[in-house]
C-alpha cells in the first residue's frame, strides 16, 4: 500500500523506530470482530449455540475475533440479533466509558449504530440512550440496529450539536463522542481512504471536533464523564484537540486510562490502538471528567393506560400488559422512556419502542415490538433451529407450513425472536419487515 508521504513524516514523528513495524502491518491481513448482544443472550449462553470459531477480544468482555469465511451476517442468529458485526478496536471506546444501568447516556455521532448498540448492552434497556447523529442519509441504519437489537430504551435524533447542547443541558451521566475524524487508522479497512486523505483533512476536522466538544459539554450532569474517540492517528485532531479543550475548560480534567485493564494505555493517560501493537485498527480514546456542581431538574414522564386497541392486542397476544408511558405520535404507537424532555424543535426518528401503528381500524404490530420481546411474553411461539430451512426461508419472506394455534405467532430460532407472522390453519403468513429480508 503506498501510503502519502506528508503521512508517513508524521507518523516517523509519532513513532520513531516503530515506524517499520507500523508500516508492515498494512500488509498484514485485517480482523474482523464480531460482539455479543447481551440485551439478548450471555456471552455463555451464545458460545454454546455459535456454530463459529472465536477467540476472544482482550479489550471487551464481549467481543471476539472470527472467521469471515464463516459469514456471520448470513445466518439466523445475526437476524435476531444476538451480536453485531464490529471491528475490533472499535469496541474500546464504550468499554472506557463503561455505562452503568441507571445511567442517561449519549451517544453524540452514533451512525451507523455498533457503539450505541454496546452502550445498551451495559444499561440493559434502563436508564435512558439517546443516539444522534447529523446524517440523514445513514439514520435508517442507525434505527435498524437499534431495532434489530432489541433495544427500547432509547430516542433515535437527527441534529445538530448546537441543538443537542441547547435542549439537554446537564441531563447526561455519561457522553461517548467518536467524533469525525481523517480516518487514518482505517488505511488498512478501507484503502480507498489512503486516495482521499490530505493533510488539511486534519484541520477540517479538527473545526468540526471543536464544535461538537464546545456545544454539548453542557450537556453532562455535573461529576459525569466523557469518552472522546477517533480513528485516526493524527495528534491534532487527539491529544492536541483534547489539551485545548480543557485548557478552555477548567470544570473539565482528564481521566487516565487504567492500564491494567486496557493494553492500549499510554503514559499520558490516553489510549492508543496501534495495528502493529494488537490485531485490530488504529484508534484514539480519552475519558475527561466534569467538577462538582448542581444539577438542573428534569420532569419524569407517569406510567399511564394505552389505548384500547393496545388493550386489545395485548389481551390476545401477550401474556401480560407492558408498564410505562405510552403515547400516539402520527399514527405510531410509543412506549416512551421516562423523561419529560424539551424536544420541540428537534428532529426525532424514534420517540422510544415503537409498538406499531394505529389506522384507525387495524393496529400492525412492529418489527422494533417483537425484537424487544421474550419469547416468554408472546402467547404464540413458532420455534426454529439455527439448522432448519424454515429459519432462512423465513428470513427471505416465504410463506411457511408448520403446527401452532391460530393467530399471530412470533417467530424465533432457538427460542430468540426474528419477527412476526400470522398462522392459519397450519399455513405460517410471513410478516417478516421486507426491508430487513435475508437475500
Amino acid at each position: 500500500m503506498k501510503l502519502p508521504e506528508a503521512f508517513l513524516d508524521r507518523m516517523e514523528t509519532l513513532l520513531g523506530e516503530e515506524l517499520e513495524l507500523f508500516l508492515n502491518s498494512y500488509e498484514d491481513p485485517r480482523f474482523y470482530g464480531l460482539r455479543v448482544n447481551t440485551l439478548k443472550i450471555s456471552v455463555e449462553d451464545f458460545l454454546k449455540i455459535s456454530p463459529f470459531k472465536l477467540t476472544p477480544i482482550p479489550w471487551t468482555r464481549d467481543g471476539f475475533y472470527y472467521d469471515p469465511e464463516d459469514k456471520p451476517t448470513r445466518h439466523p442468529h445475526y437476524f435476531a440479533g444476538l451480536y453485531y458485526i464490529q471491528e475490533p478496536s472499535a469496541m474500546a471506546p464504550v468499554n472506557v466509558l463503561e455505562p452503568k444501568e441507571t445511567d442517561n447516556v449519549l451517544d453524540m455521532c452514533a451512525c451507523p449504530g455498533g457503539k450505541s448498540v454496546q452502550i445498551a448492552s451495559y444499561l440493559h434497556n434502563k436508564g435512558l440512550l439517546v443516539s444522534n447523529d447529523i446524517s440523514t442519509s445513514r439514520i435508517k441504519a442507525l434505527v435498524k440496529n437499534l431495532e434489530m437489537m432489541g433495544v427500547t430504551n432509547v430516542l433515535i435524533l437527527n441534529t445538530t450539536e448546537d441543538v443537542i447542547g441547547e435542549k439537554f443541558e446537564g441531563f447526561f451521566d455519561k457522553l461517548l463522542i467518536d467524533a469525525p475524524c481523517s480516518g487514518e487508522g482505517m488505511f488498512r479497512k478501507e484503502p480507498k481512504m489512503v486516495a482521499e486523505w490530505n493533510e488539511d483533512y486534519t484541520k477540517q476536522f479538527r473545526t468540526m471536533q471543536n464544535s461538537i466538544l464546545e456545544n454539548i459539554q453542557g450537556t453532562l450532569k455535573p461529576e459525569g464523564e466523557l469518552v472522546y474517540s477517533t480513528c485516526t492517528f493524527s495528534a491534532l485532531e487527539n491529544e492536541d484537540c483534547l489539551n485545548d479543550f480543557l485548557e478552555g475548560h477548567q470544570d473539565y480534567r482528564q481521566v487516565a486510562i487504567d492500564s491494567n485493564r486496557f493494553e492500549f494505555a499510554t503514559e499520558r493517560g490516553y489510549g492508543r490502538l496501534w495495528p502493529h501493537r494488537l490485531k485490530g485498527e488504529g484508534h484514539f480514546v480519552a475519558k475527561l471528567r466534569r467538577g462538582a456542581g448542581e444539577t438542573p431538574p428534569y420532569k419524569t414522564l407517569k406510567n399511564n393506560e394505552p389505548p384500547e386497541y393496545f388493550k386489545e392486542f395485548v389481551l390476545e397476544n401477550l401474556v401480560k400488559p407492558l408498564e410505562g408511558h405510552y403515547e400516539e405520535l402520527n399514527g405510531k404507537l410509543y412506549l416512551r422512556p421516562p423523561y419529560d424532555l424539551p424536544l420541540k424543535g428537534v428532529r426525532v426518528v424514534r420517540y422510544g419502542w415503537l409498538l406499531g401503528e394505529w389506522n384507525g381500524k387495524k393496529f400492525t404490530p412492529s418489527q422494533a415490538f417483537v425484537m424487544g420481546l421474550k419469547a416468554s411474553e408472546v402467547k404464540r411461539v413458532v420455534n426454529f433451529s439455527q439448522d432448519q430451512i424454515e429459519a432462512v426461508k423465513y428470513l427471505k419472506g416465504e410463506t411457511l407450513h408448520a403446527d401452532g394455534e391460530d393467530g399471530l405467532s412470533m417467530v424465533t430460532v432457538e427460542g430468540y425472536p426474528l419477527g412476526w407472522a400470522k398462522m392459519s390453519k397450519g399455513t405460517l403468513k410471513n410478516m417478516y419487515q421486507s426491508a430487513w429480508r435475508l437475500v
